[in-house]
């Protein structure tokens, strides 16, 4: 093509590069928003509006944000951006868990020291620096990400008005009377030594246990004192399983169900073994004794059995027998061991029989002078031991291994025990609590719908929250107890003056200040009278602090704005974050701290599998912004569906960040045809655009209107594949490709391409705005480049409108296209067999043999060419194959010259005697009164169908 005619082509030009360098790119962005306070513009273009709160849940501060806080943060970033383009004020104040255990543990180990290797106040500064430092670096990746907040002036639990407001929530519990103190079984890490609630446990699906059948004898003249006509024959026992041998020290009573019927098993090996007649089978194989070896001899039910006393099988002691609704009838005998200080059904079991609570076991896992012989061995050395003395004594069934379940510690993961110790609870029951926490519940909108049922089944059968810990780092429990009697004091006044020391000093004022400091001798003992208190040594569950986390942050702030609109976090946190929120909540304000709750799933590896270090499939969003940028993590995100678990692979960050370069591409494109293009002066009405305009701009209708709706829904990986699908199916395959003939060839001041570019310039605004939540640095950079003002997330949504929706005029294009997909694929069947090259040097004739496709085709007849990306189309009645109802596709060489301008080959090329290589349409130069029509093609050799 000569210079000349070259440019008179409205090639594309733009400075929107091919290639994203969002590592490079990104950054200056962020740079940018900062220094002209972008996020403080879009606060202020909100303000008054109606508000959306979206309250965070604070992650630890104890380290890099890993692939699980990158996926929690954008969900919650993607969703606020997207309320704040549909004018809602929705401030997003981000928050940080600075106290408790993860961040002790941590410390703990990078100072390679015990607590009891430092003072409290010691550790306390040492930990309040090594929090804070974390919550910086933390922030400055956050920000990294793209998720705008109010980063300067975050929530913190260690923050003094924070610690303050926690105090506060809790001395309403206890004029509420939710909070009591006792003796009772809780959770125990003898690894960290504290209690640890139902939320701090993790669970060990492969954990290995002893597995003991054991002996609790009994003496036949208690049977025989009841029963004159029962059978003696000779030693008689209960038989007993556990998989925990060292919890057999602070046995105290064998349980037995009180429904079943109980065997008098006579054997040969040991005597008469009383087990439940349902459990005889699987006992025999345990013992290794075939049915025919034993005889059964007599049958009670465990209810007559009530009240026998048995002898414990290695210590000089007796064991009685009581009956419990929880024996089972499809594990073990039928014969519990039961130590009510090791389990809460044993507990239970206790308290309705008096039995005592023996407790021979100390913090650090190591027998008390209580155990007897057995004082200064641990747990785990006696497990092993216990079954040999066992087998001494007589009384040893089975001794083996068992792999099961078992609750480990959050933090250090070794696996925990349960003792009981002498705690501050909530009640769960009390004033009527559970039930009003099922009720509120039902008025949660949960997402997924599942979510409800979950967190339902839970609080049904959750016990007393154990609300104390024996720590160092958190805020202390705000009770004091007299010196004299140690009797708590408990008293709201006096914990709500130390809420108001907190407020002033922060928690350490606990430790730097004498009790009188707090109490001003102005507090009695309720027994003794006495006036000299002491404060208490244990810390508060840091799921208490979170939970109440909505008082500072959502009610004592200048615009209060409870309950929050959206709290969201992982799926294991309905046992966290969601239920200790809810108790706090229903407790003292009367309802639920949230209006809807959002749950998401875990990330898992490409094969499934959970990420761990040991696996070595762990991804650092760190390395993923370095290498591929911020937005292609946040296009994952936003393509995956977050209900479920997530994966997340090499391949697939390579597979997304090809379709990343679709979506830019199509952005590229629509910027290098928008060149020189001034919407407010060059644009056309809606109805005075051409058809294929007018299609265009429905189908984007159509998009906006099932984009919003999957946002309104969070089915935020609808609103990626809504959108790449526009762009690669209805956009790239179709529309921008039968557009370029117009693009390049039709005079801009035109109808017909002002027509094209006023439908260009609103699909890329409304696909720059719907896309902005997710795509924030690459949604950017396409405004910069329209020229636009300010910035994309200053804008607002692009509502859709009903009235441009034109349902009829998309039905009419959509029986078109299936003609066109067939006439491609018969121009591809010459092209494979090398008939043709490029499509333009091809005309098609169809012979349809229905009259009503006959005139739906004649009716777009001068369009065809353009359509079909030929030089010429011809519409013709049935001919040969036609017969059956359908119609023929023949496909042949254009007749005439390749126009050197637009490449069609045409019969008018060399008409004109000034311009002979190009056709008359070339020559004439203009489409001026034919904005109706679709324009033929042009393809310029870099653009051309191959």
């Amino acid at each position: 093509m000569s210079a000349d005619y070259k440019r008179t082509i409205n090639l594309p030009a733009t400075n929107f590069p091919m290639k994203a360098d969002l590592p490079k790119q990104e950054p200056r962005f962020l740079e940018k928003w900062n220094s002209t306070d972008l996020y403080g513009k879009i606060r202020r273009a909100r303000q008054g509006a109606k508000p959306f709160i979206l309250h965070d849940g604070p992650p630890y501060a104890n380290g890099d944000i890993h692939m699980g806080h990158a996926l929690n943060k954008i969900l919650k970033d993607v969703i606020v951006k997207y309320k704040t383009m549909r004018g809602y004020d929705a401030p997003f104040v981000p928050g940080w868990d600075c106290h408790g255990l993860p961040v002790e543990h941590q410390l703990f180990k990078e100072l390679k020291i015990t607590k009891h290797q430092i003072d409290a106040p010691s550790f306390r500064k040492k930990a309040a620096g090594y929090a804070m430092g974390f919550v910086a670096k933390q922030k400055e990746q956050f920000k990294r990400l793209g998720v705008f907040g109010r980063w300067e002036t975050p929530y913190l639990t260690l923050d003094p008005a924070f610690e303050g407001a926690v105090v506060d929530a809790f001395a309403a519990l206890v004029e509420k009377g939710f909070i009591y103190q006792s003796l009772k079984p809780v959770h125990w890490c003898i690894s960290c030594e504290t209690a640890l609630a139902e939320a701090e446990l993790e669970y060990d699906e492969n954990h290995v246990s002893p597995s003991l059948y054991c002996l609790f004898p009994v003496e036949w003249d208690r049977i025989s004192a009841v029963w004159p006509d029962a059978p003696q024959t000779g030693k008689l026992s209960f038989a007993v399983w556990t998989t925990t041998p060292w919890t057999l020290v602070a046995n105290v009573a064998v349980a037995l169900h009180p429904d079943l019927e109980y065997a008098f098993v006579k054997t040969k090996n040991f005597g008469t073994v009383i087990v439940a007649e349902d459990r005889i089978d699987a006992f025999l194989k345990v013992i290794s004794t075939a049915p025919s070896e034993v005889e059964v001899v007599w049958k009670r039910k465990g209810i007559h059995l009530n009240g026998l006393a048995a002898r414990h099988p290695f210590m000089d002691r007796a064991s009685g027998v009581v009956t419990a609704d929880y024996v089972s009838r499809t594990d073990g005998t039928g014969c519990v061991h039961t130590a009510p200080g090791h389990g809460m059904d044993d507990y239970r079991t206790g308290l309705k029989w008096k039995l005592p609570v023996l407790m021979p076991v100390n913090e650090k896992g190591l027998f008390t002078g209580e155990a007897g012989e057995w004082k200064g061995w641990h747990i785990a050395k006696a497990n092993r031991a216990i079954p040999e003395t066992i087998s001494r004594k007589g009384n040893l069934l089975h001794a083996g291994e068992i792999r099961h379940s078992y609750p480990t510690c959050w933090r250090c993961k070794e696996p925990v025990i349960t003792r009981a110790t002498r705690q501050w609870f909530m009640g769960v029951d009390r004033q009527d609590l559970r039930r009003k926490i099922l009720t509120a519940i039902q008025k949660v909108r949960w997402v997924p719908p599942s979510g409800q049922n979950r967190i339902t089944g839970m609080i049904e059968s959750r016990p007393d929250w154990c609300l104390s810990r024996q720590r160092y780092w958190g805020v202390p429990v705000p009770v004091f107890t007299c010196a004299a009697c140690d009797d708590a004091v408990l008293d709201p006044a006096l914990i709500r003056r130390v809420g108001s020391e907190f407020r002033t000093r922060g928690s350490d004022a606990w430790f730097d200040l004498p009790a009188e400091g707090f109490t001003r001798n102005e507090f009695p003992c309720p027994r003794c009278g006495r006036k000299d208190l002491k404060k208490g040594q244990d810390i508060l569950d840091v799921w208490f602090e979170s939970g109440a986390s909505y008082i500072p942050v959502l009610v004592e702030t200048p615009e209060p704005h409870f309950p929050a609109d959206l709290y969201l976090e992982g799926s294991d946190q309905h046992r966290g974050w969601f239920q200790s929120s809810l108790l706090v909540s229903c407790a003292n304000s009367g309802g639920p701290p949230y209006r809807t709750v959002l749950t998401h799933g875990f990330i898992v590896d490409g094969e499934g599998r959970k990420m761990s270090k040991s696996q070595g499939n762990v991804i650092s969003p760190l390395e993923v912004m370095k290498e591929y940028g911020a937005d292609i993590l946040r296009l994952w995100v936003a393509s995956s569906d977050a209900s479920d678990d997530v994966r997340l692979s090499g391949d697939g960050l390579r597979r997304l960040s090809e379709g990343y370069r679709k979506i830019r591409n199509t952005f590229r494109f629509l910027l290098g045809n928008l060149s020189g293009f001034d919407a407010s002066r060059d644009s056309l009405g809606f109805e005075e655009l051409t058809e294929v305009d007018r299609w265009a701009l429905s189908k984007l209708e159509s998009l906006k209107e099932e984009v919003t709706a999957a946002y309104e829904d969070f089915q935020l990986h609808r609103v990626v594949h809504l959108v790449y699908d526009f762009c690669v199916v209805e956009m790239s395959s179709f529309y921008l490709d039968v557009l370029k003939d117009r693009l390049y060839t039709d005079a801009r001041g035109s109808v017909s391409g002002r027509s094209c570019r006023t439908a260009l310039h609103e699909i890329l605004t409304t696909l720059a705005r719907l896309l902005a939540p997710v795509l924030v640095f690459t949604c950017e950079e396409v405004w910069q480049n329209l020229g636009l003002p300010e910035s994309v997330h200053l804008e607002s949504w692009p509502e859709p409108d009903p009235r441009r929706r034109r349902e009829a005029l998309e039905a009419k294009w959509e029986r078109l296209l299936l003609f066109r997909e067939k006439v491609l694929k018969a121009l591809e069947e010459k092209r494979e067999k090398k008939e043709i090259g490029n499509s333009l040097e091809a005309e098609v004739e169809l012979a349809l043999s229905k009259k009503e496709d006959l005139d739906f085709l004649k009716d777009f007849e001068k369009d065809l060419p353009g359509l079909f990306l030929v030089s010429g189309v011809r519409v013709a009645g049935a001919g040969p194959g036609a017969s059956d109802g359908g119609w023929d596709v023949t496909v042949r060489k254009a007749a005439g010259r390749k126009c050197e301008r637009c490449w069609n080959t045409r019969r008018s090329v060399g008409e004109d005697k000034e311009h002979q290589t190009l056709c008359r349409r070339c020559v004439e130069g203009d489409t001026v009164g034919r904005r109706d029509a679709l324009a033929w093609r042009f393809c310029s050799r870099r653009n051309r169908r191959s």
